[in-house]
């Protein structure tokens, strides 16, 4: 591992590559995390596995650990929600089933949402955005960099604030995992759930700490990202506070795309090296794999 100036390991439990909406390959990604001073990272490809042996072996020769994850995209109350799963047995049936179905959902909606950008004076075919899409995880990313090389916006962040984002007038709804339900998935297939990004863009009113409390105490929720770029310093102090009053595991990461995220460079948040080995630990407790 790669020790920061502090004698501290630096840890970024977030980050994704071209398997799901990255634009780094799981070795790019590696090696660029050993070049921005991390000891270890977590790849946390939307809703598969895919990527994580290629960052093993890359961990392996560049000196970075590479935490077993994937970023699990769910729902509650018809709001979005993510959940990080660290850990995870990568066969367990009844897991591999519901990610299935997730992104099955994700790449059935292509079709009509292209339909309506086409509509919408930006004709797009679903060929246009497979060609953006090398991994296995099918979705809205590629679609807007589908419009980036058409050069209807100028980047993601524009294609989704203008188009893609939920109630714009080129959304389609999808087929998500009941958060509840992934939370368990998470630990029957012996991982680690920690609730990605829980207060940002505006998720504060959809997750509020009466929520937060059940996930805990009925779902058994492990921990909540917190320093996470979405969130501004007064939130992520509200959150912190929350966390410590739930007793859960408090995250930090980047959430880095590579080129498909502007401001979420590596190490952009950090995970403190003792809640890393929390995980890890509970990870081995439960028989999974990390």
């Amino acid at each position: 591992m790669i020790i920061g100036l502090n004698g501290g390991v630096r840890i970024d439990l977030h980050t994704h590559t071209l398997v799901s909406d990255g634009t780094d390959t799981p070795t790019q990604l590696v090696r660029k995390a050993a070049e921005a001073g991390l000891g270890a990272i977590a790849l946390t490809d939307h809703d598969t596995f895919d990527g994580l042996r290629e960052a093993k072996l890359a961990g392996a020769e560049a000196g970075v650990e590479v935490l077993a994850g994937m970023e699990f995209s769910t729902q509650t109350g018809g709001a979005s929600v993510h959940l990080l799963a660290y850990g995870c047995d990568p066969h367990n049936e009844p897991l591999l089933d519901e990610l299935a179905k997730v992104r099955v959902g994700r790449s059935d909606r292509v079709p009509t949402m292209v339909a309506k950008l086409t509509e919408l004076g930006m004709p797009l075919t679903v060929a246009d955005v497979v060609a953006h899409a090398p991994g296995t995880s099918l979705g809205r990313p590629h679609i807007a960099d589908a419009m980036v090389a058409k050069g209807y916006v100028a980047h993601r962040d524009e294609a989704f604030r203008l188009w893609l984002h939920e109630g714009s007038a080129a959304y389609v709804d999808r087929y998500s995992t009941e958060l509840t339900h992934a939370i368990e998935l998470v630990h029957r297939a012996n991982g680690v759930a920690v609730l990605a990004h829980p207060w940002g863009r505006g998720r504060r009113r959809d997750l509020p700490e009466s929520f937060l409390t059940e996930l805990v105490n009925e779902h058994h929720l492990d921990g909540l990202e917190v320093d996470h770029p979405d969130h501004d310093a007064d939130t992520r102090a509200d959150l912190r506070a929350v966390a410590e009053r739930l007793g859960v595991l408090v995250t930090g990461s980047s959430d880095h795309h590579g080129l498909g995220k502007r401001n979420n460079p590596l190490g952009a948040g950090l995970t403190h090296p003792d809640v890393f080995d929390e995980i890890v630990r509970r990870i081995g407790e439960r028989g999974g794999r990390s």
